[in-house]
């Protein structure tokens, strides 16, 4: 097997553990199959939607090769059907989940490398691979995306992402790159797993901003009002 080729297969692996994991959210509000099948879909293929729509790439890649479609049509049958089943193996989901977050983050980098975006352009275009479909998921079930309160998870891909950008300045090749940055990606996901670190979380504040304003503001005004006006100088 080719690297092209192992690329491939790795490629609708991670379609097809996004989409499982996609249809058990769909499990947790209890929907129908229709509802199950469309947040598989969505989390499978919808970070690829998403970055090929941007960089100008029409049709999608996944309208041009129906085969993700398929896969991720699959997961969610199989999850409709056997979910009591594969929620036993849920440890392993969620290593195979942390593969197809490498994968992904590294071939959305170099489709951003390869249409001349910095390294910005890069990080945005692999990240958004990666994590897109989970956050149009969580959005259809009104909730926060889980990326963006928890979990190492955006970041890794993130990081993985400049890690290709970074071996391709270094002129390495496309097979050595994507390796490199899908490892690091990988390897930083299941740390995570193992050990629970995250990002540093901002802390809420005490009440809502135009109330702690007023409690700076009010009691100043009332020194200014009780003094009284400052007499004029007189001259000398």
């Amino acid at each position: 097997m080719t690297g092209t080729e192992m690329l491939f297969t790795l490629d609708l692996f991670g379609t097809l553990v996004f989409a499982v994991t996609g249809a058990f959210r769909a499990v947790k509000y209890e929907l129908d199959i229709l509802g199950v099948l469309v947040l598989s879909v969505f989390t499978g293929v919808g970070g690829g939607i998403l970055r090929d729509v941007i960089l100008g790439a029409y049709p999608p890649a996944v309208f041009t090769n129906e085969i993700y479609l398929l896969v991720c049509l699959g997961g969610g049958l199989l999850v409709f059907f056997t979910a009591p089943h594969i929620a036993r193996w849920w440890n392993l989901v969620k290593v195979f989940d942390a593969v197809g977050l490498g994968v992904f983050a590294v071939i959305g980098a170099l489709k951003g490398y390869e249409h001349g975006l910095g390294p910005i352009g890069v990080v945005m275009m692999g990240t958004m691979t990666a994590v897109g479909g989970g956050v149009i998921r969580d959005i259809l079930v009104s909730e926060i995306p889980a990326v963006l309160s928890s979990d190492f998870y955006a970041t890794a891909a993130a990081l993985g992402a400049l890690a290709l950008w970074g071996c391709k300045v270094l002129g390495l090749g496309n097979e050595l790159s994507l390796a490199v940055g899908a490892v690091l990606t990988i390897g930083l996901r299941l740390l995570a797993m193992r050990f629970q670190f995250g990002l540093p979380r901002v802390r809420n504040l005490p009440a809502p901003p135009g109330e702690l304003a007023r409690r700076f503001f009010v009691p100043w005004k009332k020194r200014i009002y009780r003094q009284g006006p400052k007499a004029p100088k007189k001259g000398r």
